[in-house]
């Protein structure tokens, strides 16, 4: 099972970098959650909610919100896909150039839980006050 879970957690990396809603929907369970650190830059500065709750919300976060604000060059170094049971811990750092040309680095760990074969819920940590400088400024 930790194999399965695994794989397919990597799969969904390479259905959002895609950034097509309806492939990415079908990876979730109907009512999936993705939580990020309340008050992060990214929410912030979109307009959106750091606590997503539905498989349609996450879709449109990855597919319309996140290319709004990272545009161009995304990168991702993945330090680690870790499974235990039902959980995969993903390490990652991500680049990209932000909608106001500056260039962003941050450090990310999501806990991925999958029920299924679907991803059921998403903890997502990152250095938010990176994050804040890097779309904000100091």
């Amino acid at each position: 099972m930790e194999t399965d879970n695994r794989t397919i957690v990597q799969s969904a990396w390479h259905a959002f970098a895609t950034h097509d809603a309806e492939q990415i929907v079908q990876l979730f369970t109907e009512d999936a959650e993705w939580l990020a650190p309340a008050g992060n830059a990214t929410a912030v500065a979109l307009g959106v909610p750091s606590h997503m709750v539905g498989r349609d919300a996450i879709a449109r976060f990855l597919a319309h919100d996140f290319p709004r604000l990272f545009v161009s060059g995304v990168e991702l170094d993945f330090h680690g896909f870790h499974a235990d049971g039902d959980r995969v811990v993903v390490e990652e750092t991500m680049r990209a150039t932000l909608a106001n040309g500056h260039a962003y680095t941050n450090d990310y760990c999501f806990v991925f839980t999958v029920r299924d074969g679907l991803i059921c819920h998403v903890r997502e940590y990152m250095d938010t006050a990176a994050g804040h400088r890097a779309i904000f400024g100091e």
